[in-house]
């Protein structure tokens, strides 16, 4: 258990409003709760809807059931989250459920953005290179970029396992993050991060759909249904990548760097750890995000989901009564 203390000298900070502890003890709690619930209830319901209702699958159907375990990884720890938050910010569960918490934030983190980045790939290469298109679909392809999402996730998160650490301060057990852990190891490890896990699949996912859309500009697809799903699909994808994700690694780098930096101003301190920890639950809102993209992945996922919980025969008896009135007025 780590007793060493990075950052604004400690009489500095008795001097300075915490602002960065009532955003754990109000913020956090609610937005971790309201993300546990949406994400079981509406990635349970994907996941059941894949299982038994989608076929054929296809190499995008795997990417996507991948992409919805990885978030119901994700909600394991939220509970423990919501409830250690809401207690004031006091840890009583140990340090291996402390490491095993921030661990899986960031396998869920690096996860998702890794299998958006396949789905991108594989919606270039289906729509610019139709040639290749009946190859990529094929459900080895998802699979062999499956186990490879999985293992560079696993890659880019283990050396952190044994960082994440607790800290005795004023009678409490604080569980660290990521963040919040020996800065002289997480600067570097966290550019390592950013660079590899977020800003090179950007740069992938931001050409693919450039030239995506330049094709669909031109050519065969010429669909309104398809030009408008794609652009949806598009649209929700880059969200996740700017809205969710580069807020979290940008503010993850300024409170790593002033917890690095002895002689930051106190004010400075709390307010950048108070905007870290603001994007922590902006960045698991991609869990919600993705609910959509399931819609618009290809996969006859919107009808399935229709047939599986009966609204296609809802629709037809509200429909039914339109038709005969309809009639009755022609006759």
């Amino acid at each position: 258990m780590s007793n060493i203390y990075y950052g604004p000298s400690n009489s500095s900070i008795d001097n300075c409003t915490d602002v960065d502890d009532l955003m754990k003890r109000y913020y956090l709690p609610v937005f971790y709760g309201a993300i546990f619930i949406v994400g079981v209830v509406g990635n349970i319901t994907a996941l059941l809807v894949y299982i038994i209702k989608v076929r054929p699958w296809k190499s995008s159907t795997i990417i996507m059931v991948n992409l919805v375990i990885t978030d119901l990884l994700f909600m394991i720890p939220l509970p423990f989250l919501t409830y250690f938050y809401s207690q004031n910010d006091s840890w009583t569960l140990g340090i291996t459920m402390c490491r095993f918490t921030h661990f899986i934030f960031h396998f869920n983190l690096y996860g998702s953005i890794l299998f958006l980045t396949c789905l991108a790939i594989f919606r270039y290469v289906a729509i610019v290179h139709p040639m290749h298109a009946h190859s990529i679909k094929k459900k080895r392809w998802g699979t062999l970029a499956c186990i490879l999402g999985w293992t560079v996730a696993v890659a880019e998160i283990s050396p952190t396992f044994n960082k994440f650490d607790m800290k005795e301060k004023n009678n409490k057990t604080y569980c660290l993050d990521l963040a919040s852990n020996n800065p002289k190891f997480m600067w570097p490890y966290s550019w390592v991060l950013t660079v590899l896990g977020y800003l090179v699949p950007l740069v992938v996912v931001c050409l693919c759909y450039w030239r995506i859309i330049k094709e669909l500009r031109k050519g065969p697809h010429k669909e309104t249904s398809k030009r408008v799903r794609a652009r949806r699909l598009i649209v929700l994808i880059l969200t996740c990548f700017i809205v969710c994700f580069f807020p979290f690694h940008a503010l993850r780098a300024w409170r790593i760097y002033t917890k690095l930096t002895p002689e930051t101003n106190c004010m400075l301190y709390h307010w950048a750890h108070a905007a870290y920890i603001i994007s922590r639950p902006i960045a698991a809102v991609n869990i919600i995000i993705n609910l959509p993209l399931y819609t618009l992945s290809g996969d006859c996922f919107k009808q399935a989901f229709m047939e599986m919980f009966r609204f296609d025969r809802l629709m037809s008896v509200i429909n039914k009564p339109t038709t005969n009135i309809s009639n009755d007025q022609s006759s």
